[in-house]
């Protein structure tokens, strides 16, 4: 499926151009070294290095308190990292923050729209964020809403509907814009069954429509939808691979075996 409205660069019809000098590896749409993360004494992040390739469903698995929020709000702008460095589609995340929320989007672990708008309004106003009105908006937002199926929901409040279609809600406004990434938290945490499959059959839509995911997680058939993981412990990456290869390297048969054995590995040698 095609990407919504708008063009790969980030500078569809409403959107400012960007001007800020940026450095873009060809491949990589995400470069990590040695991103560090202390709050106090406590280091969240502990020195993770790791590239995210264009086009691709990266997973980040782990239990909760592993890091993965920590991370992925750095990557985002929303956290200045303590040491280390981050580019993020071309942009320095320690310098050059403001000229990456163009180019891309980030659904939160956490709800965040607002409850008193209706559906229409909190899109009205994500699009908003991203200089988009008029013309522009309404095109984004019939693609967008056409992809997620929302269509029908625009005058409901999101109290009023069920998790599963507040979680849509939560993607098409990160969306909205057409980002080139897509950061997505824990987007279907305490999601039924039925409608976490449906999300990620939005997500492989998204990303073979050249749109790159990066992921966290901790449902363990979950992380066998990524092309490739890394697997998170106390702050650092232990693993990484596709499912297939994290599985070989042990002989494990599923994804839930591989992180219970890696994860208790590096348990017993602390």
């Amino acid at each position: 499926m095609k990407r919504p409205a708008g063009n790969k660069s980030g500078e569809g019809p409403g959107l400012k151009i960007r001007t800020e000098t940026r450095t873009r590896d060809a491949s990589d749409s995400v470069i990590v070294e040695d991103l560090v993360r202390k709050f106090g004494k406590f280091t969240a992040v502990d020195g993770i290095s790791f590239r995210v390739r264009d086009g691709e469903i990266f997973g980040f698995l782990g239990a909760n308190g592993a890091g993965k929020t920590t991370t992925i709000r750095m990557l985002a702008g929303l956290l200045t990292p303590t040491s280390g460095r981050a580019v993020v589609e071309g942009f320095d995340i320690a310098t050059q923050s403001d000229g990456l929320k163009e180019h891309i989007g980030y659904m939160s672990q956490k709800f965040s729209l607002y409850d008193d708008l209706t559906v229409y309004e909190n899109l009205e106003f994500s699009g908003g964020v991203h200089g988009l009105e008029g013309p522009a908006f309404r095109a984004a937002l019939e693609s967008a809403t056409a992809f997620t199926g929302l269509e029908a929901l625009y005058g409901r409040f999101p109290r009023e509907i069920p998790l599963g279609w507040k979680q849509r809600l939560a993607l098409t406004a990160a969306m909205l814009h057409n980002p080139r990434l897509l950061f997505l938290d824990e987007p279907t945490g305490g999601v039924d069954p039925v409608s976490r499959r449906e999300f990620w059959r939005l997500i492989h839509d998204l990303a073979e429509g050249g749109t790159t995911i990066f992921v966290t997680t901790h449902y363990m058939d979950e992380a066998e939808y990524c092309n490739r993981l890394s697997i998170m412990h106390d702050g650092k990456i232990v693993a990484m691979g596709s499912p297939a290869e994290l599985k070989a390297s042990g002989g494990w048969a599923t994804m839930e075996d591989a992180f219970v054995e890696l994860i208790g590995r590096r348990i017993t040698t602390q």
